[in-house]
């Protein structure tokens, strides 16, 4: 632990060389973003491993299959265990064309052991509004196995769930077009007025005009200059390039469940005084069995417990004063000082909080 600790000093201590980003990694074009799709499909070919008789309707949707494949059979006449109701999901980029080729999620529907060595039957993918968009069919990968008997089992990984690689075929496209429009929106991932100003900015140095106006911190409209008219693309193309440094919010991050700390660089804190020190409680019970000698006709066997207790308070670093303005590459040198582990670091960090000396936002996860 203490190892990281010294690892993430030294990170932070090094001078801060202020990198900025690109355009396009931190907004998008409003309309280009991803959808959803979603359908319902059958896997068959399994191991003995699908699901059983109480699952009523993966055998229904078998007896529809072969009743649209012109084979007449009975609802009760089928007893199988290789088949597998599952639903499949997939998520549709967008631009892209009719013929591309998506990767779906396999995931059970009903109390199917494995999906392993599977196939998915066609199935039809469905977004919001009901349309079909793609079509997915193929071999279920799960990168698992589950196999036992009456009195041992054994499993890796999760092998109800699993991948079709390029499995769905796109069908229908999304309606939108770029051509033949004067104005865009850029979209920020993260809406900060800061953020939004420095992106308006850049782009109306770069193309010396007043071209983009923010509205509200989420978004920044843009008019796309004479010299663009009629070609959209290669104006997106310029402006996704430029460069921004979008700015941050001073938080910190805490994950009690795996002692993980993530401290903003913008994290001040005001003038406050921290101690620590560890408090160590162990308790060993080891009774002893006192039993009566050989050929004894009197005397029972007894046994004594026996505990041993030993209480250990670590020095810590005593009484540490922080001062006000403090650097987050001060705050943690500082804590390292006092010997600190990052679970320890935790509790310190809520204390501060508490105490009202951060100058930042609090989050735990």
């Amino acid at each position: 632990m203490k190892r990281i600790i010294f690892l993430v000093v030294g990170m932070l201590l090094v001078p801060h060389i202020v990198q900025a980003t690109r355009i396009k990694d931190i907004a998008s074009f409003d309309g280009v973003r991803d959808n959803q799709l979603l359908g319902y499909g059958l896997v068959v070919g399994l191991n003995g491993s699908g699901d059983s008789d109480q699952t009523k309707f993966p055998v229904q949707t078998l007896v529809n299959l072969l009743e649209r494949s012109g084979v007449s059979i009975r609802r009760n006449d089928i007893t199988v265990k290789n088949i597998a109701a599952v639903m499949v999901t997939a998520t549709l980029p967008p631009m892209i064309k009719q013929g591309a080729r998506l990767d779906v999620l396999v995931s059970s529907l009903g109390d199917a052991k494995s999906l392993a060595g599977g196939t998915l039957l066609m199935t039809p993918l469905k977004g919001g509004d009901g349309q079909v968009y793609a079509v997915a069919q193929g071999a279920v990968s799960t990168s698992s196995f589950s196999y036992g008997g009456q009195a041992a089992s054994a499993q890796k990984n999760h092998p109800t769930a699993g991948r079709v690689p390029e499995g769905a075929l796109v069908e229908r496209e999304l309606p939108y077009a770029l051509t033949n429009r004067n104005t865009l929106r850029l979209n920020l991932h993260r809406p900060d007025f800061t953020t939004a100003s420095r992106v308006a900015s850049v782009i109306n140095a770069k193309f010396q005009g007043s071209i983009a106006v923010c509205k509200d911190p989420g978004s920044v409209s843009l008019t796309i200059p004479e010299k663009y008219q009629g070609n959209t693309v290669e104006f997106a193309a310029a402006l996704e390039g430029l460069q921004v440094q979008p700015d941050m919010h001073a938080k910190v991050v805490l994950n009690e469940r795996t002692g993980t700390i993530v401290i903003g660089n913008d994290v001040r804190l005001s003038t406050v005084a921290v101690a620590h020190g560890n408090l160590t409680l162990t308790i060993k019970e080891a009774p002893q069995v006192s039993q009566p000698a050989p050929d004894s006709f009197r005397g029972e066997t007894v046994v004594v417990p026996r505990t041993t207790l030993n209480v250990k308070e670590e020095k810590g670093g005593g009484l540490f004063v922080l001062k006000e303005g403090a650097s987050i590459g001060d705050v943690v040198k500082a804590l390292n000082a006092i010997g600190v582990t990052p679970r320890d670091l935790i509790g310190i960090m809520q204390a501060i909080k508490a105490a009202g000396a951060l100058q930042g936002e609090l989050e735990i996860i």
